[in-house]
């Protein structure tokens, strides 16, 4: 993608994911590298900062004998995830508008 991915963006696209499911780093990874290119070592600076601002919270599960870190969204990820939503909405119609001369439906 010739478009640089913003912190903002890989938040809403990590904060999507985990909603839909408790999930872990690597299937995340995955999950995003389905749509864009995306290295692990990007991916858990993004897990420790929506960690922090409380976005996120971690479960350990055993799987095959190893201790797994599950990430699940928390009810202010929730709040955050419709922000981003409601402001990825808004900034997209404004640039088919530029793109396109209004909304591509």
């Amino acid at each position: 993608m010739s478009f640089p991915i913003s912190a903002a963006l890989l938040d809403a696209i990590v904060l999507a994911i985990v909603a839909r499911e408790g999930t872990y780093g690597y299937k995340i990874t995955q999950d995003i590298r389905a749509v864009m290119d995306i290295s692990e070592s990007t991916l858990y600076p993004v897990l420790r900062r929506l960690l922090k601002a409380g976005a996120l919270e971690t479960y350990d599960e055993a799987v095959d004998g190893r201790m797994r870190r599950y990430y699940k969204i928390t009810p202010q990820g929730r709040i955050q995830l419709i922000q981003y939503l409601s402001d990825w909405a808004a900034y997209r119609d404004r640039i088919e508008t530029i793109f396109f001369g209004g909304r591509s439906e």
